[in-house]
């Protein structure tokens, strides 16, 4: 359903709320998330960790921040974090775990799945002249591999390798449903293995605003601290977490609608002259693909001239593109973008 006269693909965080989530905002009772007495917060905190089989929960403004909390609490400055090296949070994070003093040591990965000998070789006690390892880092779903969905043997296999050499391990699960709606596991196992864990609420759940992160009472208490230090500590954020609610007791299960679109999206794209794609790499909601032999513009301006139709979406560098399903995108916004792109890639408009 186009908002304004625009399918936007941007992101799944352009969602608007619910009309339920509308009335549970208004009807929220509040409290002050500083002295910890909003029971609506409270209330979501309880069902993030029960739902991720953590003890305790906290309630952030952003997944960016949480993940931030995350890396502060479990790595005292001057250790080292493994991660793959295509990760949201070595991307797109601003080098966020850099501000708190620790190094990134990234792994090249196969679409997002480190290989097990890789982070084994690469874990090291530390001396006097190197950092130690102190944090294994994953994500599931796997953003920029496509949105693909990480298998639960792999995390297992991962953990168990970093727990051996007392290195704890987070995950980043922002998209973490649309892992458990993908694969038929749910998000509780597919965090079983890790000691933390965030998700965000503002993406395919459609939220407003909202991350959880969740781990044992003792990291969730350190974590609180660091929340404050880094300026997350709300105080009327019942009216949001409230949203919160409704998003992990109504909209889980129709991500499934979202990723049946963007596999149809897949489909359909591969018959356009000039895109290269490979829809069996579609696990979730987010189709990538790029511009190759025939398609006589680069992906910002085809961005460009689809923007002019109303057809939002993005670029990642001169070649590729990204485009996202999400409740605010309905099968007409699907065979309007079809009908763009092929009309802007020479194709005559058919959308293939």
């Amino acid at each position: 359903m186009a908002h304004n006269g625009i399918s936007d693909f941007r992101s799944d965080t352009v969602t608007w709320p619910t009309p339920a989530m509308y009335e549970a905002m208004a009807s929220a009772p509040l409290g002050d998330d500083s002295f910890r007495d909003d029971p609506t917060v409270l209330q979501l905190e309880v069902l993030s960790a029960q739902m991720m089989g953590k003890e305790s929960g906290l309630y952030c403004p952003s997944g960016t921040m949480a993940n931030q909390v995350a890396g502060r609490v479990h790595c005292p400055p001057g250790k080292e974090v493994i991660l793959d090296e295509d990760c949201h949070t070595l991307n797109f994070e601003l080098a966020g775990l850099a501000y708190a003093g620790l190094q990134m040591r990234p792994i090249a990965g196969e679409r997002g799945l480190m290989a097990c000998d890789d982070v084994a070789e690469r874990l090291r006690v530390g001396d006097s002249h190197t950092p130690g390892t102190g944090l294994l880092w994953l994500e599931n779903t796997h953003n920029l591999s496509g949105g693909r969905v990480i298998p639960r043997e792999n995390i297992v296999e991962l953990s168990q390798i970093a727990h051996r050499a007392s290195v704890p391990v987070h995950l980043d699960g922002a998209r973490i449903f649309n892992a458990q709606v993908a694969s038929g596991i749910s998000a509780k196992r597919l965090a079983e293995p890790v000691d933390s864990v965030m998700f965000c609420l503002s993406k395919g759940l459609c939220c407003p605003v909202g991350s959880v992160l969740c781990g044992s009472e003792d990291f969730i208490e350190q974590a609180r601290k660091v929340r404050q230090l880094l300026g997350g500590t709300m105080r009327q954020a019942g009216i949001i977490a409230a949203c919160g609610l409704v998003a992990l007791r109504e909209n889980i299960d129709r991500l499934a609608e979202d990723h049946k679109r963007a596999k149809h999206l897949a489909e359909e794209l591969t018959d356009i002259t000039g895109i290269e794609l490979n829809p069996d790499e579609v696990d979730t909601n987010m189709v990538y693909f790029r511009l190759g032999e025939g398609a006589h513009l680069n992906a910002p301006q085809l961005v460009e001239e689809a923007h002019k139709e109303k057809v939002w979406f993005l670029n990642l560098g001169e070649d590729t593109i990204r485009m996202v399903c999400h409740k605010d995108i309905d099968d007409d916004d699907v065979e309007r973008a079809l009908q763009v792109i092929g009309s802007v890639l020479g194709k005559g408009g058919d959308g293939g």
